[in-house]
């Protein structure tokens, strides 16, 4: 009994140890998040980033604070239905652009890494832009351009939707294509989307390979000049979904100097998620079916019933453990100068348990400590490789 009660008190010791030990690293370590979701999350449900949304969404402007976020890159998403694309992607722009104007003392813009750095020393939140999606460009270099000179400084080459140059993972993994894109041309880049990939290098922009088919990602690897970005994107062999990469896929961008930023959906960090996930759809079937006659994917049904039934969503969520196996994984095969975090929050509906906002990033750093990770290389995966990435792309 005497043994039993020293182990335990050993054991909190040691806990204690590795929570001191991360809070010091995760207050000093530079934390930047390549992917959230908020400015379609505010439009859509008419929220704004500089309100207090706990309870609403995964993400506000001083939650960000509590969770030692320094620099966040604000997805401009929207679907492949919606009409003028572009015009869209001004309009989320121009919302992240109003919550800098209105709180100058707690945000700024940030385009490069000099500003990075300066927002960081301000002790403000660098808010930077990706766009999610290649179709938001019309198929036009010039909106390529237009995008970038308002602060976009990464593009994802597709979404789920393929576009008329590059074809996406959804697209080429389906048993059921889009048989028109298919039917009229193969999978990968035309010569218009390595023309898309170059003018991204020449601009300073980075090359996003989430969401592009694999032919695409060869393709888009094949003609790059400089080191890729993978914004919210997990491993195929701890989770075989079309979203995430496989082995030779994370090797080739370890080759190529690039960083796999994890996603947090547990859908990509653990595949059974998708089986509890249908056993709760199967019991909530007729209201289910409701739903989806009144929107056009089926996200937005699972978003309405997982808030209408958050105790049984919560058995759903795999153990936060699983997403660092992924990070484990990833370093393993090219090393932990190659791993980031792009946690998708607000472009999700359910996330690894323990990690139930913007606030729990604190949990991930006192993880990799428990995990033998050491400060250098916790700093790295925090934010240090993403500023490697973007001073690589930079136009000198």
């Amino acid at each position: 009994m005497k043994i039993l009660a020293l182990t335990c008190a050993s054991l909190m010791i040691s806990a204690s140890v590795w929570a001191q030990s991360a809070s010091k690293i995760h207050s000093k370590a530079i934390l930047i998040d390549s992917h959230n979701d908020f400015p379609t999350t505010g439009i859509d449900k008419g929220l704004a980033f500089d309100q207090a949304l706990k309870g609403k969404t995964y993400s506000d402007l001083d939650r960000m604070k509590q969770g030692g976020v320094d620099i966040q890159i604000f997805s401009i998403w929207c679907d492949g239905v919606k009409v003028n694309p572009y015009a869209w992607a001004n309009q989320e722009i121009d919302s992240v652009y109003a919550w800098t104007a209105r709180n100058p003392k707690k945000m700024m813009m940030v385009y490069n890494s000099s500003d990075l750095q300066k927002a960081v020393k301000q002790k403000k939140l660098g808010a930077m832009l990706g766009v999610e999606g290649g179709h938001m460009i019309e198929n036009d270099l010039g909106k390529l351009e237009a995008l970038y000179k308002r602060g976009a400084r990464y593009m994802t080459l597709t979404w789920n939707n393929s576009t008329e140059w590059a074809t996406s993972a959804m697209e080429e993994s389906s048993t059921v294509p889009n048989e028109r894109m298919m039917r009229e041309r193969k999978k990968g880049l035309t010569d218009f989307g390595k023309d898309v990939v170059r003018k991204m290098n020449q601009l300073g922009m980075l090359v996003d390979l989430s969401h592009v088919g694999e032919q695409t990602f060869w393709d888009a690897i094949a003609t790059t000049t400089k080191p890729v970005l993978v914004s919210h994107s997990c491993s195929y062999t701890l989770c075989p979904v079309f979203r995430n990469l496989k082995d030779d896929q994370i090797k080739a961008v370890g080759k190529n100097g690039g960083v796999i930023h994890l996603n947090f959906f547990s859908g990509f960090v653990d595949s059974m998620f998708f089986k509890r996930n249908t056993s709760f759809n199967e019991k909530h079937k007729a209201e289910r079916d409701s739903v989806l006659k009144t929107v056009t994917d089926p996200y937005f049904a699972d978003t309405y019933l997982f808030e209408k039934y958050p105790d049984e969503v919560n058995s759903l969520r795999p153990p936060m453990s699983m997403l660092i196996d992924h990070l484990d994984y990833i370093v393993k095969l090219i090393g932990v100068d190659h791993v980031g975090l792009g946690s998708d929050f607000d472009g999700i509906n359910s996330s690894p348990k323990e990690l139930d906002d913007v606030t729990n990033y604190p949990l991930i750093t006192e993880e990799l400590v428990k995990r033998g990770y050491s400060k250098k290389d916790i700093e790295k995966i925090l934010g240090g490789n993403f500023i490697r990435l973007l001073k690589a792309n930079e136009v000198k």
